[in-house]
């Protein structure tokens, strides 16, 4: 098979955590592989004559964005839900391609896609992945685990005890899936469901899963909005906690010592901000809303692991506006260096998958993304997209 190479150079680059970058910088692509990055004159004298080049000398060249929480089976309208079910696998399936395919046009070029129906997205998955059809590279949970009648019932995840569970488990492992996910309280889009802030599985129950996902070499992700499913989330020792909100019947419940148990084990965080979370902190009150987001502020500031992550799908969360989920780490106190590190570097660290994406280091897939500006001085150039590229797959928004 012919070997295939691009040359993309840009006028600066960022090259590691913290704002590392290099002025003038380039990668060689082979295969969708990075065989080269550094200095562009470095990197062209490594570069055969006649390799395309992709030049943008006033853009900013990064590792491409990681979307640690979507779900493409939801259409992130008023009643996504509703949509799902009068959906047939066929029609639900083009949609996820569809909104696949924004992703990548806003520079996600890995997305973990945290529950569908009958596995879908490991399909879609693969398709990405042979080129046959444009987005990012996926991580698929398949189907979550709820109680019966819990939180996303409908995907088809219902267990009823600890060894349906872990069948559920082996299930999902034959099918392929890269994570598995688990509702350990209820969901805010589940009608008639389990309070947002009730607990769905004991810690017990939990470590089962994590146990048998262990078995197969998967992590966990635990959605918990209440504390009492943070709290057994945290004993049983998962991957990743999505929201992590602090509810109780009451009101919040935010309890300092758990936090540093997450912060002791590495469990990192994915609050899942909607890109509409301003609207939420309308609807919601904008007094209580502060209230939850001050919670997240002080894990931040006791050395919690953020990670980003929209929620795409539900409803107002929507597919190709990842920078407005990244303004809420603005608003609790991240720098847009920080922002740029929880969305590319340590959102990959936190799905296992750092060792060939977030950084552009010879051998890491060539997922990049090239702006105009600097998003390391001002987030909003996120938006102003060049060029993205996920592996082996070029992507010019404004030609395709």
């Amino acid at each position: 098979m012919e070997t295939t190479e691009t040359l993309v150079s840009a006028g600066r680059m960022v090259v590691g955590p913290g704002g590392q970058q290099v002025r003038d910088g380039a990668v060689l692509v082979r295969d969708g592989v990075i065989a080269h990055a550094g200095p562009r004159a470095d990197v062209e004298a490594r570069a055969p004559g006649h390799v395309p080049r992709l030049d943008y000398p006033r853009g900013t060249l990064l590792p491409g964005l990681v979307d640690a929480h979507v779900h493409l089976a939801l259409d992130a309208g008023p009643d996504p839900v509703g949509a799902l079910l009068d959906s047939d696998d066929a029609a639900l399936r083009a949609g996820m391609a569809r909104r696949a395919h924004q992703l990548l046009r806003t520079g996600v070029t890995t997305a973990r896609d945290l529950g569908d129906r009958g596995g879908l997205a490991v399909g879609l998955r693969e398709d990405i992945a042979r080129g046959r059809l444009p987005g990012p590279r996926l991580l698929a949970a398949g189907t979550p685990l709820t109680v019966p009648g819990g939180h996303c019932w409908f995907l088809g995840g219902e267990v009823a005890d600890a060894d349906a569970a872990r069948e559920l488990v082996r299930r999902n492992v034959a099918r392929g899936v890269d994570v598995v996910k688990v509702m350990a309280t209820g969901g805010g889009i589940t009608r008639g469901g389990p309070p947002v802030w009730a607990a769905q599985f004991t810690a017990a129950e939990l470590r089962a899963v994590v146990a048998q996902a262990a078995r197969a070499g998967l992590p966990v992700a635990v959605h918990a909005h209440g504390t009492e499913g943070i709290a057994a989330a945290v004993d049983a020792g998962v991957s990743t906690i999505e929201h992590c909100t602090w509810l109780a019947p009451d009101g919040l419940d935010f309890r300092a010592e758990l936090v540093d148990r997450i912060v002791d084990q590495g469990i990192a965080v994915c609050p899942a901000a909607s890109p509409d979370w301003r609207g939420f902190a309308r609807r919601f009150g904008p007094e209580r809303a502060e209230e939850m987001f001050d919670r997240l502020r002080r894990m931040r500031e006791r050395g919690v692991r953020m990670i980003a992550g929209t929620d795409a799908g539900v409803s107002r969360a929507v597919f190709d506006d990842a920078v407005s989920s990244l303004e809420f780490f603005a608003h609790i106190g991240a720098t847009p260096t920080e922002i740029v590190d929880l969305a590319t570097y340590e959102a990959a660290r936190a799905l296992g998958i750092a060792d060939t994406t977030g950084l552009l280091r010879p051998g890491h897939r060539a997922d990049l993304l090239v702006v105009h500006g600097d998003p390391l001085t001002d987030l909003q150039a996120l938006r102003d997209v060049a060029l993205v590229m996920s592996g082996p797959h070029t992507h010019r928004p404004s030609t395709t």
